[in-house]
């Protein structure tokens, strides 16, 4: 099956983009069977957003030590 590059619209933005040869071959060796829903940009903020982004302070709960009994604070 020769592959060929397909054009596909982003489910966030609605753009269209390239899901090149190479993204498929990629996407093959790693038996993922479904294409890309999301452009490449798309994908990135979605990763930033999922990890968290560094410029804000963490959340902190507090707790009381399993083991000393003592209040403390955990992310």
């Amino acid at each position: 099956m020769a592959l060929v590059d397909k054009t596909l619209v982003c489910r966030d933005c609605g753009q269209e983009f390239i899901f090149t040869t190479g993204e498929q071959e990629f996407y093959l060796s790693r038996g993922l069977q479904n294409e890309p829903g999301r452009c490449s940009e798309c994908r990135a903020t979605r990763r930033r957003e999922r990890q968290g982004s560094y410029d804000q302070p963490r959340q902190m709960h507090s707790v009381i030590c399993a083991e000393c009994g003592k209040e403390t604070t955990v992310p």
